[in-house]
């Protein structure tokens, strides 16, 4: 019996008998003989969770451990309503048609409808609902073209995809009923294709929002995480096997959903090196500069007096600080509430979709869709070991120049309305702070800072902060990538 855990208490090692069946004899059964011992410590940890899903498309946060769960915060609605313009798939009595399904993925919970034959304009009319215990996740849709009726296509089985739609939980607001129309857009050999478009009803109810707000402070991930991290090798490892095994469970379900099905909606080959990716993360996080570089271009107008006034008030706003230090952080704080209050007249009207600027698909290279498509390892003999090395490497530079324009993009989104709740939260923080820096001496505030900055480690925790924990809830522009 092997011993469980869900926290990181310290599991002792036993000692495991090595046995071997020998056949006795042809008629009787096999029985064990004894070989030998291994000294083991062996457990099935509960406290983590197995990503089966690209991070940034996470829909589900949760340890392994049942007990470990908390209560659901609400409830997700959602109508797979029709397809419209789908493209055709395959020729049937001379005609293009499609053989459609749609695939909705959240948490746990894989959900499939019927298959509409021959229609390139399919009414599905379907609901479903999931619970929701964390706002930053994401539910993903796609639409598939089944293979496995008719005659074998140049694909041979294997069931065809039309497209996709990621929508963040966070992006929504509570009680708003979403119906909205989402492009279906397939990057190809060729290039990027529209194949049709799907239209969707959304609904988030909150049961608790008390208990949502609390989330935000909560760490993303379970506690064991942070105590016992896993290496990024580890990370790579055990999402390959839990795709394999979602895989291999799905496939016996009923009706069955096939493995290339499940590597799509769970974005498998997001880490491998792609030319058009890596561009649209240097493109990402220059956007995410480009409002620094505009502070630095008016300072050097200010210096340059191209506006005289403009300077003036300007020498005269410097001096103000100076003489007054203490006002400083409160005009902060008070300037970024004022710009959060001012930005929600422009906040989305509804989630974003697959975005072929951002995604940098709109005049890619053949050559670039050549390398994107290749395997891994390559299926080309030509410096093979010396390529596959520079993919892999290139790969996590990819990786991490996405990552550093995800945190840019969050910074962003604080005062955007992305997620209304996150930036309401931050802009009433805002007012708060801006109130009580006002009337609070800013050497007191400089002095609580540093004693604060520099506690005893018995005062800190091993877990992240709850800014910490707020700004990496918040949502990036990853959910309109390719």
């Amino acid at each position: 019996m092997v011993e469980r855990r869900a926290d990181d208490r310290i599991i002792h090692s036993r000692w495991f008998n090595l046995e071997k069946p020998v056949a006795v004899d042809v008629d009787q059964l096999k029985k064990d003989k004894f070989s030998s011992r291994l000294h083991l410590r062996v457990c099935l940890d509960g406290g983590y969770h197995v990503l089966d899903e690209s991070t940034h498309y996470s829909s589900d946060l949760r340890p392994t451990a049942k007990q470990l769960w908390k209560p659901p915060i609400g409830i997700l609605e959602l109508g797979i309503l029709n397809a419209v313009g789908l493209h055709p798939m395959k020729t049937r009595d001379g005609k293009g048609t499609s053989d459609t399904y749609c695939v909705a993925k959240y948490g746990h919970k894989w959900v499939r409808t019927r298959t509409i034959v021959d229609n390139l304009f399919p009414k599905y009319n379907e609901q479903y609902t999931w619970e929701v215990f964390d706002p930053a996740t994401v539910l993903t849709v796609g639409v598939f073209d089944n293979s496995q009726l008719g005659d074998k296509g140049a694909n041979g089985n294997k069931d065809l995809k039309i497209g996709k739609v990621r929508v963040r939980i966070s992006t929504l607001e509570t009680g708003r009923v979403y119906t909205h129309s989402y492009p279906l857009l397939v990057l190809h050999p060729t290039g990027v294709k529209k194949m049709g478009e799907v239209h969707l009803a959304l609904r988030f109810s909150c049961t608790s929002f008390a208990n949502m707000l609390y989330i935000y402070s909560r760490p993303l991930l379970p506690k064991m995480h942070y105590i016992r991290p896993f290496t990024v090798m580890q990370l790579d490892m055990l999402r390959h096997q839990a795709v394999n095994i979602v895989a291999t469970r799905l496939g016996r379900a009923e009706p069955p959903l096939r493995k290339e099905v499940v590597e799509y909606m769970s974005d498998v080959d997001s880490h491998l090196w792609s030319m058009r990716r890596s561009k649209a993360n240097f493109f990402r996080l220059m956007s995410v500069f480009t409002g620094l570089f505009a502070v630095g271009k008016w300072f050097g107008d200010i210096c340059m007096w191209k506006n005289p006034v403009t300077t003036v008030l300007v020498h005269v706003l410097y001096l103000m600080l100076v003489s007054f230090p203490e006002l400083i952080l409160p005009t902060i704080f008070l300037y970024m509430f004022l710009i959060g209050v001012w930005n929600f007249r422009y906040r989305p009207r509804y989630p974003p979709h697959m975005n072929t600027k951002i995604s940098q698909a709109e005049a890619v290279h053949p050559d670039e869709l050549d390398e994107e498509f290749d395997t891994f390892p390559t299926s080309r003999n030509l410096v093979r070991m010396r390529y596959d090395r520079l993919r892999s490497v290139a790969g996590r530079i990819q990786t991490v120049v996405g990552d550093i324009a995800t945190q840019g993009e969050r910074v962003h989104s604080l005062l955007s309305w992305r997620d209304p709740r996150a930036t309401a939260i931050f802009v009433t923080f805002c007012l708060v702070a801006a109130l009580v820096l006002y009337v609070t001496p800013f050497q007191v505030i400089a002095a609580l800072a540093g004693i604060f900055m520099m506690r005893h480690p018995r005062f800190r925790y091993r877990v992240p902060s709850v800014p910490v924990n707020f700004f990496r809830r918040l949502p990036a522009r990853t959910d309109s990538m390719l």
